[in-house]
């Protein structure tokens, strides 16, 4: 069975930086993609960030030019650095890997979330 394990997050006031840390535990064979999706109490889950295995990223709008996602290809961990955050940023904040356990058993898995708020 493969979990993800997140790290990081807290409370921070605005114009502050965090940082938040995901890794797969178990066997696992390739990963194709992993990111960061948020969810504010009241709304729909969004993208963060994602990057692949080619090092290709995507980054919503909002958090553009003030997170940087990246990833430890040798230790299956991806690294969410966040500047500047607003309050507005507040959010759980969930690791999503898309991986091979095996080369045939493809899965999309979820972290348990962590919180991130931003407040004076």
């Amino acid at each position: 069975q493969v979990r993800l394990v997140e790290s990081g997050g807290g409370l921070v006031q605005p114009g502050g930086s965090l940082g938040l840390s995901c890794a797969p535990s178990g066997s696992i064979f390739t990963i194709v993609a992993m990111g960061w999706f948020r969810q504010a109490p009241g709304k729909q889950r969004e993208l963060v960030a994602q990057i692949n295995s080619g090092g290709a990223t995507t980054y919503a709008d909002s958090v553009k030019g003030r997170f940087t996602i990246s990833r430890d290809n040798g230790q299956n961990s991806v690294y969410l650095q966040m500047n500047n955050l607003k309050p507005e940023d507040t959010a759980a904040y969930y690791c999503n890997a898309d991986l091979y356990r095996t080369p045939r058993d493809w899965g999309d898995y979820w972290g348990q979330g962590t919180q991130v708020t931003v407040s004076s």
